[in-house]
C-alpha cells in the first residue's frame, strides 16, 4: 500500500519476479477510508490477512523554529495516527476467529519506528515524538490485543540502511564524511537486515516476543564520540593512578 502508483508498481514487480503472490493497493494512511478500503481489498485478494506492517513515514531535516505547527503535525499524522489507523482497521482480520483464521490463532502486527527519541537527534524533533507514539502504540496493544485477540504487536527500530531514501534524505554524502567512525560496526545497514529481523518476529523463531521493538542499527543509538583517542588511554590512566598514589588518596590506612 503506497500513495505512488509508480513505487507500488514497481514493487509488486520486484516481488512477482522472486515468484511471490504480490498484489499493489494505492492509498493514503491518514485517511481512514482508504486503510478500509485496501485492507478488505487484501483479504478479498488473498482470503486473509496474516501480518501488518506498518512502515509509513514522513520526514525531513528542520530546525525546531523553523518547523511550523503545520509540518510538525503532518509528520505525526503519518507515522503515529497513521500507524493506529491501520492497525484498527486490521483488527477483524488479525484477530482469532477473524476470516480465515482459526479460534484461538491470531496474526501479527509489525511496526516500524527508530532510535531517535531514545536520546535526542538533531533536527529531528518531529520524527522523534512521532516514532515515540509508535513505540507507545506497540507496547499498549501488545497488552490488549495480545491478552484479547492472540496479536503479538511488536516494532523495529532501523539504523541507517544504505541505499534507502531515507538515508539518502537525511544524511547526504555531504553531510555523512567522517560519520562512519563513530558507528560501532564501522559501516551502514542492508535493507536485508530489516527484512531478517521482521522474518524472525513473523515466524515461530519469535512466536513468544510481544510488546518489543528490536532496535537493528549496529549499535549506533550507543554511540557518542571518543573523548580521548584509544592509544591516549592507557598513558593518561597510568599519569592518574600515579597522581592518586602521591597524594595518598584511596591508600589503606595501615600503608600511611
Amino acid at each position: 500500500m503506497g500513495r505512488r502508483r509508480e513505487v507500488l508498481d514497481k514493487a509488486v514487480a520486484a516481488l512477482r519476479s522472486e515468484g511471490l503472490r504480490a498484489v499493489g493497493f494505492q492509498g493514503d494512511v491518514r485517511k481512514q477510508e482508504d486503510a478500509a478500503r485496501v485492507l478488505a481489498s487484501t483479504v478479498e485478494h488473498f482470503g486473509r490477512l496474516d501480518i501488518l506492517v506498518n512502515g509509513a513515514a514522513g520526514n525531513f531535516l528542520a530546525s525546531p523554529e523553523d518547523l511550523t505547527p503545520k509540518g510538525f503535525r503532518t509528520v505525526l499524522d503519518i507515522d503515529t495516527v497513521g500507524t493506529y489507523t491501520m492497525s484498527y482497521e486490521a483488527l477483524k482480520y488479525l484477530k482469532k476467529g477473524g476470516p480465515g483464521k482459526g479460534p484461538s490463532t491470531g496474526g501479527l502486527i509489525i511496526n516500524i519506528s527508530a532510535t531517535l527519541h531514545y536520546t535526542a537527534s538533531w533536527y529531528q524533533i518531529h520524527v522523534s515524538a512521532a516514532k515515540a507514539g509508535v513505540d507507545s502504540i506497540t507496547r499498549s496493544l501488545a497488552l490488549e490485543w495480545g491478552t484479547d485477540y492472540d496479536i503479538r504487536v511488536n516494532g523495529i527500530a532501523p539504523g541507517p540502511i544504505g541505499g534507502t531514501p531515507g538515508l539518502r534524505k537525511l544524511a547526504p554524502d555531504e553531510m555523512a564524511k567522517g560519520s562512519r567512525e563513530t558507528m560501532p560496526l564501522f559501516k551502514l545497514g542492508e535493507t536485508r537486515d530489516i527484512a531478517m529481523a521482521a522474518l524472525y518476529l513473523a515466524s515461530d523463531a519469535g512466536k513468544y516476543v510481544n510488546g518489543t521493538t528490536l532496535v537493528v542499527d549496529g549499535g549506533l543509538w550507543l554511540s557518542h564520540p571518543r573523548h580521548i583517542p584509544k592509544e591516549e588511554v592507557k598513558d593518561l590512566s597510568k599519569a592518574v593512578e600515579q597522581k592518586v598514589r602521591a597524594s595518598g588518596i584511596g591508600v589503606p590506612s595501615s600503608k600511611l
